[in-house]
């Protein structure tokens, strides 16, 4: 039994596969061998930075047809996080506008610059720290973990689902609601980092190390 964590170059991976290792027996690998990720029982597609340089690093490793037929088999469980959230869907405004991978229909939208919550007061972009994310209808994934628990967010654009049934968790930033996990078979995705999020995050790996969609 082996977890593969996607490593096209970009992504926190070594602090992915920590946290995994913490919550399972299971093998726990980085790795861009295709033959590694086809072999795998589970995986993981991590991002960090502009999602403009994860796709691109994404064709140059020769690994984006690879995820996308992955994508289409939904033959094992694929858990992605932060931009590897993002890149499911159809379009990011970022950089101008990109193409993603179009597992997911909808969008990546920018937080507004002028971002205020509901006493007027201005709120930073990026969003940075910990803020709680609402249940929005229940998932393996959810497991033992609260309503409203706080997970651990650095995002500048954020997730517009089109369809309410692709959305598991919001959270909400000023005026902004931010679908910060999406799923679709066996596919489930966060913007949050699980591995940075304490006890939350980590019941949440052990919950995607057991989950048989």
């Amino acid at each position: 039994m082996t977890i593969a964590v996607i490593d096209y170059g970009m992504g926190n991976l070594h602090s992915v596969a920590k946290a995994l290792e913490h919550v399972t027996h299971e093998n726990v690998v980085v790795t861009r061998d295709p033959r590694r990720i086809l072999g795998a029982t589970r995986l993981v597609l991590p991002g960090q930075g502009a999602i403009r340089d994860c796709m691109g690093e994404l064709e140059k490793t020769e690994l984006r047809g690879l995820v996308e037929e992955l994508l289409a088999r939904q033959e094992k469980p694929l858990l992605g996080i932060c931009v590897g959230q993002q890149m499911l869907l159809d379009r990011s405004e970022e950089n101008g506008g990109i193409d993603c991978l179009g597992f997911i229909g909808g969008q990546v939208k920018r937080f507004p610059a002028e971002m205020r919550d509901d006493r007027d007061q201005r709120l930073k972009v990026p969003h940075m720290g910990w803020n709680l994310v609402h249940q929005h209808r229940d998932h393996p994934l959810w497991a033992d973990i609260d309503q409203d628990e706080h997970f651990y967010f650095v995002h500048s654009y954020y997730v517009e689902a089109a369809e309410d049934a692709s959305v598991f968790g919001t959270t909400d930033y000023g005026r902004v609601q931010a679908h910060v996990a999406i799923g679709r078979d066996a596919t489930f995705a966060v913007q949050f980092h699980p591995e940075k999020s304490s006890r939350a995050g980590l019941k949440l790996l052990e919950n995607f190390v057991t989950w048989a969609p």
